[in-house]
C-alpha cells in the first residue's frame, strides 16, 4: 500500500517546508480539536439530528484536516500507517470470525 507511504511522507515535507513541527502532545489536541470540528459539520448536515444526513461544503475540508492531524500524530510517533493499517485490519477479521461483529466487548 504505497499510497500510506506516500501520504506520510508528503504531510511530514509539508510540516517540515512550513516549519509546522510541534510535540505530539500539541499534534494529538489538534487531532482531538478536528475531529470535534468534523463532528459539528456532520451535526449541520443532518441540522442538528432533524434531518437526513446531506453532505455540506465543508465536509471535505474537515475530512482533510483530520486525516492531516492524524498522519502528523503517526509521523511524530514514527508509525508505520501502512502497518497499523494492516494490523488493525487483521485483528477485526479475527473478532468478527469468533463473535460476529468487530468490537471489543464481549457481547
Amino acid at each position: 500500500m504505497k499510497i500510506m507511504d506516500d501520504i506520510q511522507k508528503t504531510i511530514n515535507d509539508f510540516t517540515i517546508k512550513y516549519n509546522l513541527g510541534g510535540s505530539i502532545e500539541t499534534r494529538f489536541i489538534d487531532l482531538s480539536s478536528e475531529v470535534g470540528e468534523l463532528g459539528k459539520e456532520i451535526l449541520e448536515g443532518t441540522s442538528y439530528g432533524m434531518k437526513e444526513f446531506g453532505r455540506t461544503d465543508n465536509l471535505e475540508s474537515e475530512i482533510g484536516d483530520v486525516l492531516f492531524s492524524l498522519v502528523s500524530v503517526a509521523n511524530c510517533a514514527e508509525i508505520d500507517l501502512e502497518l497499523a493499517l494492516k494490523n488493525v485490519l487483521t485483528k477485526y477479521e479475527s473478532r468478527f470470525d469468533a463473535k460476529g461483529h468487530i468490537g471489543s466487548g464481549s457481547e
